[in-house]
């Protein structure tokens, strides 16, 4: 039989990127001063792609977004063409808790960061599946899929689609295998879940995205249980932490144990020509997301042009 993942998995030919087929490009853009200056910011630095937070990423509470901030975000966002926009969860959201008090507070807080992203008229909404502290991973991949379809149900999606994140498998997160991610989506066929791509989680979790051979089997395995096609947004980080380490540690791209080769690799992949490369590298010093932004500006270069540039 048929998954409903296998269903919507379309194979696309491996073929060399062309100019309209490069991927959209940007980075996690602070909101200090207004949701509509993280677009500006964004569109500043030539990004044609953005990834923000809604609201106070580390607290229950949210305040309600206003007509005004709201109409400001969608005019900033004609303006400058940003698109797609995604919008990443609340870090203490735990849609696999076994805790039932933490539980519902999650369902509740993630559904509030549905209505935000449809208000918002944001494209997708990244989260990490959770952790499965006191459960088995099983039960926890169960009680994810259905927290997602408890805090969907009666709303009109449309086109805004929930992404679910790979993770690094720190602690007891589920998500570091791509097949927990099929069991996710397989449990919620109507949601049309979609893929983030976190290269950094991805290779601390035991991916091996260094050589040839290695970075083959990881889109292999992604291509078998989700489909490369549903992978709409790349988190393009290299990684501070060692191979292996489920250890969840982003650094700059080339510095990290992932390497220059092997993300050059990755950003020219025709099959991930279609999402959006979004970097969550540090911004520890003023201009940390220009030169991280043209580092991953040369990997889609043409070669010609990447020589004449050198």
């Amino acid at each position: 039989m048929t998954s409903p993942v296998q269903r919507k998995r379309k194979t696309a030919a491996r073929r060399p990127q062309t100019a309209s087929q490069r991927p959209r490009i940007g980075f996690h853009a602070p909101i200090a001063g207004g949701l509509h200056n993280a677009l500006l910011k964004a569109h500043e630095r030539g990004c044609d792609a953005v990834q923000i937070f809604s609201r106070n990423p580390r607290g229950w509470q949210a305040r309600p977004l206003n007509d005004e901030e709201v109409e400001s975000f969608k005019r900033v966002r004609r303006e400058t063409g940003i698109n797609p926009v995604a919008i990443h969860a609340n870090y203490l959201i735990n849609l696999a808790a076994a805790d039932p008090v933490i539980l519902e507070k999650s369902v509740a807080s993630f559904r509030e960061e549905i209505e935000r992203g449809l208000t918002l008229g944001a494209d997708y909404l990244v989260l990490h599946p959770g952790s499965a502290r006191g459960a088995c991973e099983r039960d926890a991949i169960r009680t994810c899929a259905e927290s997602l379809r408890r805090a969907c149900d009666g709303l009109a999606l449309n086109s805004f689609r929930v992404l679910l994140e790979n993770t690094a498998g720190q602690g007891e997160c589920i998500g570091h295998r791509f097949e927990h991610l099929r069991e996710i989506i397989e449990q919620c066929p109507e949601l049309n879940l979609g893929i983030c791509l976190d290269t950094a989680h991805a290779f601390t979790a035991g991916y091996d995205l260094r050589g040839e051979d290695g970075l083959a089997a990881a889109f292999d395995s992604l291509e078998r249980n989700v489909g490369l096609v549903n992978v709409r947004a790349v988190h393009f980080n290299d990684s501070k932490a060692e191979y292996n380490s489920r250890v969840d540690r982003h650094w700059h791209i080339g510095l990290g144990h992932i390497g220059t080769d092997a993300l050059r690799r990755v950003a020219q992949e025709p099959r991930l020509a279609h999402a959006a490369f979004l970097l969550e590298t540090p911004q520890d010093e003023l201009g940390d997301d220009a030169r991280n932004l043209s580092v991953l500006r040369s990997f889609l270069r043409p070669a010609h042009e990447s020589k004449e540039t050198a």
